[in-house]
């Protein structure tokens, strides 16, 4: 029987159905509601649960939930951030009740960007693992001991908020000098434009990797920052929670060697100890579909 996965962020919402192999056999998305109540927001994704129900045939296994955070797995509540509308809202609760019958299970989009990547991705194999989102913002997961670890509330592995300048610019989590506002793709435009950088209105961090692909100076020292920022954080939690593998996603990880020369030069200034020497970096397999694959394993994982 297939389970229902569901990854829920401030853009955009998506439901699939994956086998037990971790093949996603159905997949959709819809834009995430702006402006509108909690209740018209649940709305869009208690339909795309429908629709997924009737392309399963009417049941599934399990259901399993990403969902941008902060989560409170334990209460089965969410605040995300990017969607103003919910503030503990009763998620797993509300999903349950669509799907009565059915165990479900809440994770954090890091945790579960990672056990997909862990369970059929480039983490395949490894044993203690970072996974990692480079896109708007800086987002993580960790698998440890093969497990997904998630910690007392289930908000373990937010790593774009380790700080790696203790005089650096204000979070919009509301700290100081998180890795965040060095290395996500917002960070490192507006600091390229802050310096310089002449580039069209409207340009973004695609914009900026092709710019500095093709050599641009500015644009290759704002790559540089943001990687340095990583490599720094990388190696913190490197020797914190002694990971072997690092997999880096999201739509900065989009610009290949752009991002990871420069961020494993630096990673090797950083990791003298000893036991640090074989920590690989390795792009992402899975692309956009990653939560949803870590969020069904995460269902799994509970009815197994």
């Amino acid at each position: 029987m297939l389970t229902l996965c569901l990854d829920i962020g401030g853009t955009k919402i998506a439901c699939g159905l994956a086998d037990s192999a971790g093949t996603l056999v159905h997949n959709a998305t819809c834009p995430t509601p702006s402006g509108v109540g909690a209740e018209q927001v649940f709305a869009v994704v208690a339909a795309l649960i429908g629709d997924a129900l009737r392309a399963a045939g009417g049941s599934v296994a399990a259901v399993g939930i990403a969902s941008a955070g902060p989560v409170d797995v334990r209460a089965g509540t969410v605040s995300p951030i990017n969607i103003p509308a919910w503030r503990r809202f009763p998620l797993r609760d509300q999903v349950a009740g669509v799907v009565p019958g059915v165990p479900v299970r809440l994770g954090g989009d890091g945790v579960c960007m990672a056990l997909g990547e862990h369970w059929v991705g480039a983490g395949r194999g490894a044993h203690f693992m970072l996974g990692m989102v480079v896109s708007t913002g800086v987002g993580g997961g960790l698998v440890l001991d093969g497990k997904p670890y998630d910690g007392r509330t289930g908000n373990a592995g937010h790593v774009g908020h380790v700080v790696v300048d203790s005089d650096g610019d204000r979070c919009a989590c509301g700290g100081r000098g998180c890795v965040e506002t060095i290395a996500s793709g917002p960070s490192m435009v507006r600091w390229a434009r802050a310096n310089g950088w002449s580039a069209p209105a409207g340009a973004g961090a695609k914009e900026l990797a092709d710019a500095a692909s093709a050599g641009d100076p500015l644009a290759l020292k704002a790559f540089q920052r943001g990687t340095t920022a990583l490599a720094a954080m990388i190696a913190s939690v490197g020797a914190v929670c002694d990971v072997d593998l690092v997999v880096i996603g999201g739509g900065v990880a989009k610009s290949g060697s752009v991002l990871f020369g420069p961020l494993r030069a630096a990673l090797a200034d950083y990791t003298g100890l000893d036991f640090l020497a074989d920590l690989r970096v390795v792009p992402a397999a899975l692309g956009g579909d990653a939560g949803l694959v870590g969020a069904a394993r995460l269902a799994a994982l509970e009815t197994i």
